[in-house]
């Protein structure tokens, strides 16, 4: 049954996404309510209410689900034990299991191999030893990376020789760890598929993403240079992960181009940074797409309205001079998030062109 207008919907998380996700949530007559830590929050700016509480408040997550017809979440990192504390009172889409599965490195590359997927080679390391073993199998250099609460480059050290790897080790924590073989990828892509209530699946054109200093820098969609079959194969992969989650709603799936096929990366159980261009650039922006997902509505088109689109990120300051753009690129669209404090390397706003 779908949610009728004039239903709430509830965010977990206050961030960007949030923000856009409650500005999509608009014009097909929902409201939003917005769960934060923080009080003047990105979507709190575009919402109709706001609860500022800490996320293991279980009584306040109680009150919060309490007022609103289904809840989603903005960010990976939600504590699981948040949506357990809501899910027997309101829906949740995407459920626990998603959260489960993308919040452990390890968790996830098993999850994903289960389903015939490809991840890069990897070992488990919580100790010296295992480090040690992990490097023999796998040689250098390679990147270890936190098991948990890894995002924009954080949580990963790459290791070149051998005499690295203890302080790599220690200065991410010393276990609770993945070692990655470094893998020699032409480009990287993400795949982004909508799931319905109903079980269908949209899905968007592959896009391309450059990073600089691990963050996202640029998207380009659709991704250019890519195998047919490797596309072929990756699509197939998020589908059969989708439907195995009983997943409801946006995901992203991110993978390394090389020569012999499609690798997996990681999953966004959420919409998704290189999912911006399609505000402007596709027939239902992800954003629509997950509110419509999430509420029972029929999904949308996932078509180009273009020959193609790049989405480019705005870190730090550069967001003081974006009202210059719109002078300097009249064709340009620019979306700014309400930020307070523009950090260096801190995503402030995007960009998006048409191409071609």
């Amino acid at each position: 049954m779908s949610l009728p207008p004039g239903g709430r919907i509830g965010i977990l998380g206050g961030g960007q996404l949030g923000r856009m996700l409650a500005l999509a949530a608009a014009p097909l007559g929902y409201r939003v309510h917005v769960f934060c830590d923080e009080a003047d929050c990105p979507a709190a700016q575009v919402s109709d209410r706001l609860t500022f509480a800490s996320f293991d408040d279980l009584a306040a997550l109680e009150r919060f689900a309490r007022t609103v017809d289904v809840v989603t979440y903005e960010f990976e990192n939600v504590p699981v034990a948040a949506v357990h504390a809501i899910a027997p009172i309101v829906p949740v889409h995407p459920g626990a299991r998603a959260l489960e599965v993308a919040q452990d490195r390890a968790a996830e590359k098993r999850f994903v191999e289960s389903l015939g997927g490809r991840p890069a080679p990897w070992r488990p390391v919580d100790s010296a030893a295992d480090l040690e073993a992990a490097v023999a199998a796998l040689g250098l250099p390679a990147i270890l990376k936190t098991r948990r609460m890894g995002y924009d480059g954080k949580g990963q050290r790459r290791i070149d020789h051998a005499r690295e790897a203890e302080a790599a080790r220690h200065a991410l924590g010393g276990r609770g760890l993945i070692l990655e073989a470094f893998v020699p990828f032409t480009s990287e892509f993400s795949i982004l598929v909508a799931r319905g209530a109903d079980g269908a699946h949209a899905c968007y054109p592959p896009v391309e993403n450059i990073h600089e200093g691990g963050i996202l820098r640029r998207s380009v969609a659709p991704a250019p240079g890519l195998d047919p079959g490797h596309v072929a194969a990756a699509r197939a992969l998020v589908d059969r992960l989708v439907d195995v989650l009983g997943y409801v709603g946006v995901i992203a799936c991110e993978f390394f181009a090389t020569p012999a096929g499609a690798l997996f990366n990681e999953m966004a159980p959420r919409v998704h940074n290189s999912g911006h261009w399609t505000i402007e650039g596709a027939g239902c922006s992800q954003f629509a797409q997950h509110v419509r997902a999430i509420a029972g509505l029929a999904l949308g088109d996932t078509g180009l309205r273009g020959q193609g689109f790049e989405m480019v990120n705005l870190l730090g300051s550069e967001a003081g001079a974006a009202h210059a753009l719109l002078a300097a690129e009249p064709r340009a669209w620019l979306h700014l998030y309400g930020k307070a404090e523009a950090a260096a390397g801190r995503k402030m706003g995007h960009v998006t062109r048409e191409l071609g």
